[in-house]
């Protein structure tokens, strides 16, 4: 069970309207942790949202893009007046996958603006706030990806590398002001995203999370940073960051053709 008193009373989860998000919002409003939940989307959004109160939580709700210019000036003043103990990044995802140099290069901006700005933004804006109370976590949805370059998500695969050295340095920051810090990284997970990218959940040999097992996992391991692989992915990121990276890179790419039911 999560410790509601390092934790708490609030949590903040920016991508909480559907899939690890939306499970993430279940586990705390069933623990008794009050929610903010962001998300572009205001239908899911508020869905989510009344299936945590049944728990008996409040739960406010932010329908915004963070990409919007006035995103952390709104998000601030919905959670100014309350105390949040947790903080809950999972917003990022490739917005826009295209061979890079033919690419347009606004699109990629967006991808680093959601998967590294607005995750910059929130972990300071809140992590200011935990280090001066002395307790407090920080969840970075992490993935896969993060650990090889990739066709036609070269920049999205890139964010989410920046995004473990990120959470790695923040771990050991916020360490001694007993905040804890955890890059949750992900595999294969059947959330409502990858099943309208068209993945292929089926390959054999496949291994696929369900949203609900990696968000209790991330919550079970919270104080256990600076990186948590779940799913019982942790061989496949050793391989993925060992060497020579040509055969390692071309040998993924491959397996990702087929997840994608390409060439």
């Amino acid at each position: 069970m999560i410790d509601i008193d390092h934790y708490g009373p609030w949590a903040v989860i920016a991508g909480g309207s559907e899939g690890v998000g939306a499970s993430f919002a279940e586990e705390l409003g069933r623990a008794g942790i009050n929610l903010v939940l962001i998300a572009r989307k205001p239908g899911p959004l508020e869905e989510t949202a009344a299936k945590v109160r049944a728990h008996g939580v409040l739960v406010r709700t932010l329908a915004l893009d963070l990409l919007d210019p006035d995103a952390l000036d709104r998000i601030r003043t919905a959670t100014d007046d309350v105390e949040v103990g947790l903080l809950i990044f999972n917003a990022g995802a490739n917005s826009y996958g295209h061979e890079f140099v033919s690419g347009d290069l606004a699109g990629f901006q967006r991808v680093i603006d959601l998967n590294i700005t607005s995750q910059l933004h929130l972990s300071q804006h809140f992590g200011t706030r935990m280090k001066d109370r002395g307790r407090g976590g920080i969840v970075l949805v992490g993935s896969l990806a993060g650990y090889l370059g990739s066709e036609d998500q070269s920049i999205y695969a890139a964010s989410k590398a920046f995004g473990r050295i990120f959470a790695e340095s923040l771990w050991l920051e916020l360490a001694p002001f007993g905040v804890h810090v955890v890059e949750l990284v992900l595999g294969v997970t059947r959330t409502p995203a990858m099943v309208r990218a068209g993945l292929n959940f089926d390959l054999p040999g496949m291994k696929v999370a369900e949203p609900e097992d990696v968000a209790r996992e991330g919550l079970a391991h919270l104080a256990d940073g600076p990186v948590w692989v779940a799913g019982g992915n942790y061989d496949a990121a050793q391989t993925r960051s060992g060497f020579p990276r040509d055969a390692l890179v071309r040998g993924a790419a491959e397996g990702m053709r087929k997840l994608l039911g390409r060439r």
